[in-house]
């Protein structure tokens, strides 16, 4: 695809502005305006598909990253973006493939991956677990989960929800050595201490999971979830 060289719009700094304030509504008339004058940036276009993606214009959306791809074949951002489109579509196939074209797009050598193109795609398999987890499917959701912690470990709420669905499929030990994870890095994070508690509970560890809550009842007096677990177990809520 041919285009002529690309000059800078005054146009372009506000709407980049306002595109990453997500004022959209103010980005887009500026965007169509420098596209008009000038389509060469991939950039303003993958802007517009986004755009046009959360408007739930999805044909526009997909010419808009289709074009962004067009001018720049290794545009990482849009080629997810548009595999975030063709999966919301229907377009599963289509989807799989543009992401694995974006993951060899973002290495920069063996096994090495700028640290925001690692963070997307983890936020993706993120997103798609949470999608398994509504409907129920635990199994795949940790392996969704999984895939996201590959890329990011230092993810802790995708870590607190991989260790959730273990719990769910009763894998009790792997989601305890999920939450014991967390607490290694963050032994005041009481989200996390609260749940290893449970279970540790329902995989018949009392005595430990009493220790945790009460543990979480020491950084937070009025936690009314631990309060009614200790009451469950017997043991009467003392800080």
């Amino acid at each position: 695809m041919s285009h002529t060289v690309r000059k800078y719009n005054p146009s372009l700094g506000v709407a980049r502005t306002c595109f990453a304030a997500k004022h959209y509504e103010r980005a887009e008339p500026l965007l169509l305006r420098v596209v008009e004058e000038n389509p060469g940036f991939a950039d303003v276009h993958n802007m517009l598909g986004v755009i046009h993606h959360e408007q739930g214009d999805y044909p526009r959306a997909q010419k808009d990253f289709e074009t962004a791809l067009q001018i720049n074949p290794r545009y990482t951002d849009a080629a997810l973006n548009l595999a975030v489109l063709c999966n919301d579509t229907g377009q599963y196939d289509v989807a799989r493939d543009l992401y694995d074209r974006a993951i060899t797009h973002a290495r920069k050598g063996p096994g090495e991956m700028p640290r925001g193109v690692a963070a997307k795609l983890s936020n993706m398999h993120a997103e798609l677990g949470e999608a398994y987890t509504a409907a129920g499917m635990h199994m795949e959701a940790a392996g969704e989960y999984e895939h996201a912690l590959a890329l990011c470990p230092d993810f802790v709420d995708i870590r607190s929800k991989l260790a959730k669905a273990l719990r769910e499929i009763g894998d009790f030990d792997r989601a305890i050595g999920e939450y014991q994870a967390i607490l290694s890095k963050n032994a005041a994070y009481v989200p996390a201490r609260a749940s290893l508690g449970l279970v540790l509970f329902h995989a018949g560890r009392r005595a430990e999971a009493i220790a945790h809550w009460q543990k979480v009842l020491r950084l937070e007096p009025e936690h009314a979830a631990v309060t009614s677990y200790l009451k469950m177990a017997g043991v009467e809520p003392n800080p």
